[in-house]
């Protein structure tokens, strides 16, 4: 048969609750999975690579593309636009590779109502508490108290939103965690709409059950 279509695999959470970790593994499992590269009209910063860590474009552009379809999901945050090419996503799906998108709840579903939302997989990371999710973003000693404070505050609304999502794990044990993760990508990846050979194996067996039959 033929080769499958990609999946779209959307991982969500608030902060500290293991998705870029998560993440980060998925893709040493399967270097098939490649991160989608969003679009914005922010200036570069220094060490930013244009088609590598952002594809930057004029606000001019990004909105023409908005307008012609091009982007499967968009957002207006802090001054500037941000958002996901179709095209490229596109292209990866059809070549049987999945494309990873970090990306907030609205996001997620803007993708899920695009026209390759027969393709997605949405998975949603809670933490085990909110007091272990506050730990987690002390221990990593990235960010100041306010900061800190600011994303705690983000937290719930995020939170809020787990059950738009196709699989919610709760991120108690990160190998436990990683273990499920690549359980559902693995049974998603056999859907019938990821499966474009199926209906044309199906007709070969009738076809073959038939002239057994005469």
């Amino acid at each position: 048969m033929e080769t499958r279509r990609g999946l779209l695999i959307i991982l969500s959470s608030p902060s500290g609750a293991g998705k870029s970790t998560l993440a980060r593994r998925l893709r040493a499992w399967d270097p098939k999975i490649v991160f989608s590269v969003s679009a914005t009209t922010r200036e570069a910063r220094t060490g930013e690579v244009d088609g590598a860590d952002y594809h930057f474009l004029p606000e001019s552009e990004f909105k023409k593309s908005v307008a012609n379809g091009g982007m499967l999901e968009h957002a207006h945050v802090f001054g500037n636009f941000y958002g996901s090419p179709k095209a490229p996503v596109r292209e990866a799906i059809d070549d049987g590779c999945d494309v990873l998108f970090d990306i907030d709840w609205q996001g997620a579903q803007q993708i899920r109502n695009s026209e390759l939302g027969l393709h997605t997989l949405s998975i949603f990371l809670l933490p085990p508490s909110i007091a272990e999710l506050k730990r987690r973003l002390e221990a990593r000693g990235q960010d100041a108290e306010e900061v800190i404070s600011r994303r705690m505050q983000k937290s719930w609304d995020e939170i809020s939103h787990w059950d738009g999502y196709d699989f919610v794990l709760v991120n108690q044990d990160l190998d436990e965690t990683e273990e499920k993760l690549k359980s559902i990508v693995t049974a998603a990846r056999l859907r019938r709409s990821q499966q474009p050979g199926l209906t044309a194996h199906v007709r070969r067996l009738q076809s073959e059950f038939e002239e057994g039959q005469a």
